[in-house]
């Protein structure tokens, strides 16, 4: 059982800076897309790939490790708190849908899907963001005792 909460907060903790760079990435790609040097477009559409499906699969393995609480949806409801993540979690789903629909579909940059993407992008790293700070310290307690052994000691 050790070994399994090493792995989930080990995997939440990883999606702190790959969600960073997710989202660095994709303003820098929105910001190139502006811009007339294809190129630079480019590297940062390939690093910006790169990282949101890191992301991405982190994100699944996240939504995995916690799927008893959504399972708990059906019979405690959607009240209160429990809507937020609930919304953060479409918006991802969302996200990636049309992130791996502009990677396999979509060629170049200025589209309507980029656009729409990219501002799905936004809220979804707002929710997100919210989503972290209010959780840091469970995350940090339980890096500290489940990832770095230190738990409660013994008088």
């Amino acid at each position: 059982m050790q070994n399994l909460y090493t792995f989930i907060y080990l995997t939440d903790l990883l999606l702190v800076p790959v969600f960073v760079l997710s989202f660095y990435t994709g303003v820098e790609l929105h910001i190139a897309g502006e811009g007339t040097d294809h190129e630079v477009w480019h590297n940062w559409a390939v690093f910006h790939t790169i990282v949101s499906l890191l992301f991405m699969v982190l994100g699944i393995v996240h939504v995995k490790s916690h799927w008893g609480w959504y399972k708990g949806l059906k019979t405690i409801g959607c009240k209160g708190k429990r809507k937020v993540v609930l919304l953060l979690s479409v918006l991802f789903l969302l996200a990636v849908v049309s992130g791996l629909l502009l990677m396999f579909f979509v060629d170049g940059a200025n589209s309507a899907m980029g656009l729409w993407h990219y501002r799905m992008g936004i809220f979804v790293s707002v929710l997100g963001v919210f989503h972290i700070l209010k959780r840091k310290r469970i995350l940090y307690k339980g890096v500290r005792m489940h990832m770095l052994g230190q738990g409660r000691r013994q008088k």
